[in-house]
Parts: C-alpha cells; sequence; structure tokens
C-alpha cells in the first residue's frame, strides 16, 4: 500500500454499538482525567478530544462507487458507521455510495478519465484486472474483498420441478443443454460484455465444453442461443421473467423460465417478490462468485487522510456486526461458514451444493477467450487476415528451434477454431513483389468457413493455408501498400449484420522504399472510413523489431486498435481482445 498505513488504534475501536450520548459522557470524563494528569496534548493527538458539536464537521469524506447490487449494503453500513461516529485518526469518516455499472466505471477508467470517487466497488474482480491490465488506464488499486455471492442458476418453480430440484444437481453443460432440449425452458442472462455475471458463467461453459469432444461446436450453439435472449444488465434480466412467480406464462415466447444469476440477486428478488420466488440450482462442477473488490482509484492523488479513512471503512466492513448487516442483504462474508437463511431465501436448500467450495478464478486468457468467443458467435464475423511473410519470419524464437513464423501459424490455427460455419475468414501473405510488383497476394479469398470448397470447407482450405505459411528468402516488409489493399478490398466486400474487421500482422516497419508513405497511407485509410460500414483495422506488431506506435498510428485511423506482442503465441489472444474491443466499440457499448 505504498505510503499509506492502517488507521490508529483508536480509529480501529470506532465501531461502538452504545447510543451516541452516552459515550460522548465517557469521551468528556475521559478527557478530565487525562487533563489532570497533565495529558492534554496526548488526548488532543488520539481523536478522543473534539473542540465543537460534531466531529462530522471536520469529517474525511468519502465518494464510492459501487455496483447497483451492493450499494443498500453499503449505504446501509454507512449509515451505521455515522451513528457509531466512525473515525480515522481522530476524523469522523462520512461515506457517500453512489450506483454505478461495473462496465461503464470501467470504461471510464480504461480511457484514463478521472473518478469523482475514491473508491470503487464493482461486483467482480475481472473488471479490476480489465482496467489494470491497460497502461493508458486509471490507476486502480484493490485492498481486498468484504463480501462474494455464488453464480448459479435461478428458476421459476414450475419449471425447477420439471427438472427434479432440489434433489437432482447438474453441471453448468447439462443445465444449459437442459434449456436447449426444452424449448419451454428458456434461459436468459445477462450480456457477457457487460455483466460479469454473464461472463463468469460463459466462461465456466466454454471451458467445460472445451473438455468433451465435439465441445466447441456445443459451446457456439449454446451461445447462440443463450444470445437471443441476453439483456443489458442483471437488472433487466429479471423483467424477463414471468409476471407470477409460478412460471404459468408457458406460452409467451418473451419470457424466460431460467436466469444466470448471482445468489444475491435471487435473494433480492425473492425477499421483496412475496410470491412463490425462485428456485436455486448450484452447478455441481463449482459456481464462480462475484467477489466485490474495494479498489482505491488513482492512489497517487488521494491523501493521506483519505486514504486512511477509506481503508478504514473497509475495515469496518469486516466486523462481525457488519458481517450480519451483509448477510441481511443476502450477501456471504466468508468462504468457510455459510449462512443457511441467506442460501434458503435466495431459493437455495439440500442437496443442491450450495455450499461447495468457489471455483478458482478463471484466468484472464480464459475470460478473453470466452468473450471473444462470444463476440464473434452472437455476431457472425467477416475478417480477412494478413501476414507478414518477410524473411525475418525465419528467425528462431524458441529453445527447440521453431520459427517466428512457425509460432505465429499455431496461434492462427487456435484463433481459427474459436470461429463457427457461418463466420467469413480469409487469408493474405505480404513481403515485397509477391506477385509481380504487388507486395502480397491473395492466399484464400473470405469465404464462409462453412462453404464448400473442392473437396473439403473453407475452414479446411483455411487450415492448409495457415499451415503452409511460408517466409520469401530475402523478402522485405511491404507493409504500407499491402495494408491500404486490403483494407481497400475489405470496405468493398463489406458484409451488412456481421462483424467486419481486417487483421495485420507484421514483426517489422515497412521496407518498400516505393511505396505509399506512412501519411499518405492514414490518409487514405480515413477517406476510405465508412462509420455505417466500419472496417477496423487490427495491426499487430510481433517481435521486438515491429513498431507498436506506428501500428497504433494507422489502425486507429480506422477506428482500429494497435496491439503489441512479443510472444507469437499470443497472437490469438490479442486477436481476441482485439475483436472484443473493435465490436464493444461499435455496439456502443465502451
Amino acid at each position: 500500500m505504498g505510503r499509506h498505513s492502517l488507521p490508529d488504534q483508536y480509529g480501529a475501536g470506532g465501531s461502538d454499538p452504545r447510543p451516541r450520548a452516552r459515550r460522548r459522557s465517557v469521551a468528556i470524563a475521559t478527557v478530565l482525567v487525562l487533563t489532570v494528569a497533565g495529558g492534554t496534548a496526548a488526548a488532543v493527538q488520539s481523536g478522543l478530544l473534539s473542540f465543537g458539536a460534531s466531529c462530522q464537521e471536520d469529517a474525511v469524506r468519502l465518494k464510492v462507487a459501487a455496483s447497483p447490487d451492493v450499494v443498500p449494503a453499503l449505504r446501509a453500513a454507512a449509515e451505521r458507521a455515522r451513528d457509531d461516529s466512525l473515525t480515522s485518526d481522530g476524523r469522523c469518516v462520512d461515506v457517500t455510495v453512489t450506483a454505478r455499472d461495473s462496465s461503464k466505471v470501467a470504461d471510464t477508467l480504461l480511457a484514463g478519465r478521472k473518478s469523482d470517487a475514491q473508491v470503487w466497488v464493482p461486483d467482480s474482480q475481472v473488471w479490476v484486472e480489465r482496467v489494470s491490465a491497460d497502461t493508458g488506464a486509471t490507476e486502480v488499486t484493490p485492498v481486498g474483498s468484504f463480501a462474494s455471492s455464488p453464480v448459479g442458476v435461478a428458476v421459476v418453480p414450475r419449471a425447477a420441478k420439471s427438472l427434479g430440484w432440489p434433489r437432482k444437481t447438474y453441471s453448468w453443460i447439462e443445465l444449459a443443454g437442459a434449456t436447449l432440449r426444452d424449448d419451454a425452458l428458456r434461459l436468459g442472462a445477462a450480456d457477457p460484455a457487460r455483466s460479469a455475471t454473464g461472463l463468469l458463467a460463459l466462461t465456466r461453459l466454454t471451458t467445460a465444453a472445451g473438455a468433451v469432444e465435439g465441445g466447441d461446436t456445443q459451446a457456439a450453439a449454446m451461445m447462440k442461443t443463450l444470445s437471443q435472449r441476453t439483456s443489458d444488465s442483471d437488472t433487466q434480466v429479471l423483467d424477463t421473467l414471468p409476471r407470477d412467480a409460478s412460471g404459468t406464462e408457458q406460452g409467451n415466447p418473451k419470457r424466460n423460465q431460467a436466469l444466470i444469476l448471482s445468489e444475491q440477486a435471487v435473494f433480492a428478488y425473492n425477499t421483496a417478490d412475496g410470491g412463490d420466488g425462485l428456485d436455486l440450482f448450484y452447478p455441481k462442477d463449482g459456481s464462480p462468485r462475484l467477489d466485490f473488490p474495494y479498489t482505491l482509484v488513482d492512489q497517487a492523488v488521494l491523501t493521506t487522510d483519505e486514504s486512511r479513512a477509506a481503508l478504514r471503512f473497509v475495515n469496518y466492513l469486516r466486523k462481525p456486526e457488519q458481517r450480519k448487516l451483509l448477510h441481511s442483504y443476502g450477501f456471504r462474508t466468508s468462504d468457510d461458514q455459510v449462512d443457511a437463511a441467506v442460501v434458503t431465501r435466495a431459493g437455495g436448500s439440500k442437496p443442491q451444493p450450495y455450499a461447495k467450495a468457489a471455483v478458482r478464478p478463471a484466468s484472464q486468457t480464459a475470460l478473453q477467450e470466452a468473450l471473444g468467443t462470444w463476440t464473434i458467435t452472437v455476431q457472425s464475423a467477416r475478417i480477412t487476415t494478413v501476414v507478414d511473410a518477410s524473411s525475418s519470419m525465419s528467425e528462431e524464437v524458441t529453445s527447440d528451434g521453431q520459427s517466428r513464423m512457425d509460432v505465429t501459424k499455431a496461434s492462427l490455427l487456435q484463433a481459427l477454431a474459436t470461429f463457427t460455419p457461418d463466420d467469413e475468414i480469409g487469408l493474405w501473405d505480404f513481403s515485397t513483389k509477391l506477385d509481380g510488383d504487388k507486395d502480397y497476394r491473395v492466399l484464400v479469398p473470405t469465404e464462409r468457413l462453412g462453404s464448400a470448397q473442392g473437396n473439403g470447407t473453407q475452414r479446411d482450405r483455411l487450415t492448409a493455408a495457415f499451415s503452409g505459411l511460408t517466409p520469401v528468402p530475402n523478402g522485405a516488409t511491404g507493409l504500407y501498400d499491402t495494408t491500404l489493399a486490403a483494407y481497400k478490398s475489405a470496405v468493398s466486400s463489406y458484409a451488412k449484420g456481421k462483424f467486419n474487421a481486417l487483421v495485420v500482422l507484421t514483426d517489422g516497419v515497412n521496407q518498400d522504399p516505393g511505396s505509399i508513405s506512412r501519411g499518405a497511407l492514414i490518409s487514405r485509410l480515413r477517406q476510405l472510413t465508412d462509420p455505417d460500414r466500419p472496417v477496423p483495422l487490427i495491426m499487430i506488431a510481433v517481435g521486438p523489431d515491429a513498431d507498436r506506435t506506428e501500428a497504433t498510428q494507422i489502425a486507429t485511423a480506422t477506428g482500429g486498435s494497435g496491439q503489441e506482442v512479443t510472444d507469437p503465441s499470443q497472437i490469438h489472444e490479442v486477436i481476441l481482445k482485439a475483436i472484443v474491443a473493435a465490436g464493444a466499440e461499435g455496439s456502443g457499448t465502451r
């Protein structure tokens, strides 16, 4: 935590449940004793002595931006802290809590903009890690969690009974599969691009699907079905349930009978509903958890008083009295001890494995791949990939003698596996004078992966072409002319209703002295860009000789992004990350 330390001993004892008047009497008596003993200075320094009516007049004021689901509990805790005269270094801590969607706060911080809050409490560490991974983002410093809530599948009672609740248990794949088999049992979720609940569940589904033969196809089918029943937020997805809790609106195709929700969201729904509520399935292969990380925002600009008060408040939230308060709002405060009352009111019951330990947090790679697959599954893609084939791609980059091209090909094949038969993918390569005076050549025209091509499909043809990529001996890097030609082609063949993009991978800078200049290239790209027909350019600088700054300058002229990888095996991850970012930008979610 650097220069900021925990509050002093007096501040640590600031949570006193006795009436305020009695506390003041005790404080005055203590001051008199200290004064008689000649200890007035010590009393003032410790915060026991107050020259005024209320310490709130000189309070340290904290603004907390929090996920909407945890706001009622935090506001109740903040009010209790005022009643308890919670102090930090002798000054009252005055906390104001504002509801802010986690994804929207993350977008603000990713843009490097300042926040009006000193503390951010998103619903998941997912958002904090996303912001922390971006060097251009506002700094965030997580200092731990004070609450959690597992993610499961909430079902209206009639449908839950048909699935054997509570005695029958399901894995994530089995639960999703049940909704695919039975059209009357419709599953809804919040958009994984905007909701940690949706993303964590999606990652569990894709991870489980990847472990079985044919799982990728099964996962794509589930995503396609689920995408038709997503809402922008966890709050909005609750509005898709039948209007009566029993789920009798079976004939209404717009209503869902099952939802991916956190335990706390179901608790809040059931306790506010007054009807039969929802039953909750806890998947037997483990539930991911929302963990509500308490996070300092732009810590370097916080005053010492603000930092110490922020730490004081989170420590206050972890005290037994505040844990009970959090339980009353449906949150868990311990992984080892589960409050049975919380589970029951959330629709849980034995033998559902509600006390099962939380699954290990998904890696950033797994989360990114799940979100990337979601993006290109729910909206079919048209992407042309352009790969540098200059001689520098033959440089060995692994201990077992693999070249940069070898590792690049393997990573591209991994990326190809995430696309569906409806996606359109093509491949070019480039060096200098590969096709007469042209620096580039079209190896596989951009077509649907499922379309027939000779004795196989477009996917088979691309797999062979990716595998056959070979560096050109003594070939230089004809980057500028190639980029312009490929972008012209991508714009002219724009497919309406699909996510269109151009991906260019290069391990160097332009080496063709007869090509267009960089300034002229950027100008031409801007002229070709059409907001109504967006084709973002994703330019990936591979290896130490590539120029990330130049890649960014060129790509941003189209609304795309410049990326950098030092290890070519990371290319497929970077492609997915860039697709997610570009897709979100195009849909207005970023």
